[in-house]
Order: C-alpha cells, then sequence, then structure tokens
C-alpha cells in the first residue's frame, strides 16, 4: 500500500472509531423522523450550493457524491431533530425550514414534549445551515436541542459516511473535512466573542454600581 493509501486508510478509520450505533436509518425512524432515501439530486439545488455555508465550496460533481452519502430525512413542525443529552454521531445539513436551537434551562427536567418550554432559545436556523456537527465527530452528548419551526428538510451525514468518502472519494472527503474543521472554528470563535461582550457587560454595570461595601 503506498504512503497516500495508507494515510486515507488511517484517515477513515480515526473518523470510524467505534461507535456500536444501530444503523442511521434505524435511529431516525426511531426519533420519529420521515426518511426519504439517499440525499439525491442535491447538486441541482443550485441555490443551495451558492448560499450555503457548508456547500459553497463543493462542484456540484461534488455535491452529488456527498448526497448520495447522506440520508435525506423530514420533519414536521414541533419534532424534535436533536436532543441535548443524547449521544450521536451524525450531523444535519438543512434543506428546507426553519429550525430552533435552544439549551436546557437550569433545573429543567428532560423533556422532549416541552423542549419550547424548558429551553433558552441560541439561534434561529434556515435551509443551508448545518448542525450537531461537533457530536459527529467525538460522539459526545449533544450540547443543544434543536426542534422544527416548520416542516423540515434535511440531509443527515454520519460519522461513518464521513469515513467512507474518505477511502472512497478522498478529494471530496478530504474538502469535507476542511469545511466541517471551518464550521467547528467559527462555532468557536462566534462563542468566544459572545463571551467577551459578556465579560465586557459586566466589568461595565459593576463600574457603574460604584465600589462594593468590602472596598469602602
Amino acid at each position: 500500500m503506498s504512503p497516500a493509501a495508507q494515510g486515507t486508510a488511517e484517515a477513515a478509520r480515526l473518523v470510524t472509531g467505534a461507535t456500536g450505533r444501530p444503523p442511521l436509518e434505524e435511529e431516525m425512524k426511531a426519533a420519529g423522523l420521515e426518511v426519504l432515501g439517499p440525499c439525491e439530486g442535491l447538486s441541482q439545488r443550485r441555490e443551495l450550493l451558492r448560499e450555503s455555508p457548508f456547500l459553497q465550496d463543493f462542484t456540484p460533481a461534488e455535491a452529488e457524491v456527498l448526497g448520495q452519502a447522506m440520508l435525506h430525512v423530514r420533519a414536521q413542525a414541533g419534532q424534535v431533530l436533536i436532543a441535548e443529552g443524547d449521544a450521536s454521531d451524525w450531523m444535519m445539513l438543512l434543506l428546507s425550514g426553519t429550525v430552533d436551537v435552544g439549551k436546557r434551562k437550569v433545573g429543567a427536567a428532560v423533556d422532549r414534549g416541552a423542549l419550547p418550554v424548558t429551553t433558552e432559545r441560541l439561534a434561529v436556523l434556515r435551509e443551508g445551515a448545518a448542525l450537531g456537527e461537533m457530536s459527529m465527530l467525538d460522539g459526545e452528548p449533544r450540547y443543544a436541542s434543536c426542534w422544527a419551526l416548520s416542516e423540515v428538510e434535511a440531509a443527515v451525514l454520519s460519522r461513518a459516511a464521513v469515513a467512507g468518502l474518505i477511502a472512497g472519494q478522498p478529494a471530496v472527503g478530504a474538502k469535507l473535512l476542511v469545511k466541517i474543521t471551518q464550521l467547528l472554528a467559527q462555532r468557536l470563535r462566534n462563542t468566544s466573542n459572545q463571551l467577551l461582550r459578556h465579560l465586557e457587560q459586566a466589568a461595565a454595570g459593576q463600574a457603574a454600581s460604584g465600589p462594593g461595601p468590602e472596598t469602602i
């Protein structure tokens, strides 16, 4: 085996890991999502290819290869797509519809049926957005919940599918890993900026209130 082939095989092995999880289609059905088969025709969604940060660097031919590795699912308004605390190894690309992202309030019990009530909204995502890429890579519990605000169609990409692309379509697999890394870096940057703004606001509030009793 050539060094390049060995490197590709090693990358695929590291991505795959040992999850012991049920097949992706079964997992989606168990979550109540409608499974529509492979995400065929992704290359025909021209606006999505142009506007989605996740797909912008893929050619139509590469997008078609990527779509064949993804599972096309549909959810109705109010359905949970991702539940905080769940351990899973897949991510989603929103093809249509709107999704709410929220984190459980402190002290709130886990209740899929009451997510909008027991969570604080973090963001609203629309078609072209990617979600869940961090847990897809490391298999750790989900940080937040996502539920459909309207009928939603999404393409689901599993860690095993990423490994398959790295092994079978190295160019697409490499571009995919770069794109996921960019998304993670952007999320980290956004989180750091939010934390900085919070610290600045807290410092400004403390200064406006004057010295505390202990400093008098």
